[in-house]
């Protein structure tokens, strides 16, 4: 029970550094910045601990590294998410997973999908 509330705890005061770090501070609450600084440790787990090979407070480390890589996943969380607030940001992450998808999937030529069949039916592919 301890540690669950050091998590809630210290994931808040990720989250609220993180909304600080990228002046999204005046749009968050409590409970935001709580969300935030959680979910950002999965991120920093997924993506920065493999780079970094320190956990997160996800797995009950709270060392200095270990906040830090949580607060690195909390900054790239809110980053996203700033991408998809306006319309042209949201666009561009789209195009950039279309083509990484069809880049991925469609250019080794195996795939006969519809989606692919029409990707490889583009002139500028030929």
């Amino acid at each position: 029970m301890v540690n669950f509330l050091l998590w809630i705890i210290v994931g808040a005061v990720i989250g609220w550094a993180a909304s600080v770090i990228m002046k999204t501070n005046n749009r968050q609450g409590l409970i935001a910045d709580i969300i935030v600084g959680i979910v950002g440790a999965f991120v920093g787990g997924y993506f920065l601990s493999p780079l970094f090979n320190i956990s997160t407070i996800n797995e009950g480390n709270y060392s200095i590294p270990a906040l830090l890589v949580s607060l690195g996943g909390a900054i790239i969380l809110l980053a996203i998410s700033k991408l998809f607030r306006n319309i042209g940001g949201f666009v561009i992450v789209l195009m950039i997973a279309l083509v990484a998808y069809a880049y991925f999937n469609c250019w080794p030529m195996a795939s006969t999908s519809l989606f692919c069949a029409s990707v490889q039916a583009l002139p500028f592919l030929q």
